[in-house]
């Protein structure tokens, strides 16, 4: 089974009035390829509140895959490619940003309207330099068009969003190799998941504790493995909910700056500069 190379906790921060948790990059980790960035984002809202206030409004992306996991209420985006769509509780709102595209992500309009939960994970993954100047695509997925398979013992849920576990097909056709999994546990619950041996692996906890790689981990805390075996062993010492995240390194370099993930300087200032001269499009959100 795979060891663990570290284990970190997820800081608490404020994204534009949003108090939520980054569990990466964090002091300690920077990055894990192809993943760049993780956010745990659980706020309840009391309602009787406009849409068009709440939330994160129009902001520009490229050169990366936003996924957003759904765990409580809808989100709704808006894009300057015309999509317009909510997914709820179990869905999940995938982006290949390509070349670039504009978007909003804002609470539905009935939590807004009448109260209520909203949790969702937020990712980036990494695009390969080949693909970063593609045509955008917006992909919504709902719970029930995700694969989903029942372990043996009857206590562990796993949800497929990307890559082949155990002869299912994630719903999503990603542009690099990923296993992308959600994961519920009651106490008790075992999983042994199959991930090839090149791929990074890092595992999130929602909340529960976990036991894996011969260690005891809690909510909030984010799991790297190491590359030394073909298998991750997980137990869940109470109910708990985690996310895997498993994909092939692109050993390609990295820049970012703020919504733009280039290879280059020069891509990250052509970015910029498309996005000022409207070269990604323009949102008019209608509420």
């Amino acid at each position: 089974m795979r060891t663990i190379h570290k284990i970190v906790s997820a800081e608490r921060v404020n994204m534009g009035g949003i108090l939520l948790d980054q569990a990466l990059p964090v002091q300690e980790l920077e990055m894990v390829d192809p993943f760049i960035l993780i956010h745990h984002w659980n706020q309840h809202y009391d309602g009787g509140q406009p849409q068009k206030e709440l939330g994160v409004g129009p902001h520009p992306h490229r050169g990366f895959a936003p996924v957003t996991y759904i765990f409580e209420g809808g989100l709704q985006h808006r894009d300057s490619r015309g999509n317009n769509s909510v997914v709820r509780a179990g869905g999940t709102q995938w982006i290949n940003s390509g070349m670039g595209l504009i978007h909003s992500e804002r609470p539905a309009a009935d939590i807004a309207e009448n109260g209520g939960d909203l949790e969702l994970i937020q990712f980036w993954i990494n695009l390969p330099a080949k693909y970063k100047m593609d045509q955008p695509r917006y992909i919504p997925l709902t719970e029930t068009e995700t694969p989903e398979l029942i372990t043996d013992d009857g206590k562990t849920k796993v949800k497929i969003v990307a890559g082949d576990f155990k002869g299912l097909n994630g719903g999503i056709d990603a542009l690099s190799p990923l296993l992308l999994l959600r994961l519920e546990f009651e106490a008790g619950g075992r999983a042994v998941i199959p991930v090839p041996e090149n791929f990074n692996a890092i595992l999130y906890i929602l909340d529960g504790n976990i036991r894996t790689g011969g260690k005891e981990t809690s909510g909030k805390d984010l799991v790297w493995y190491n590359n030394d075996h073909t298998e991750i062993e997980l137990e869940a010492m109470e109910s708990s909910r985690a996310i895997l995240l498993a994909g092939e390194p692109l050993e390609e370099p990295v820049v970012a700056s703020g919504p733009f993930v280039m290879n280059t300087d020069t891509e990250i200032m052509e970015a910029m500069r498309d996005y000022r001269m409207g070269k990604m499009g323009f949102l008019a959100e209608e509420f």
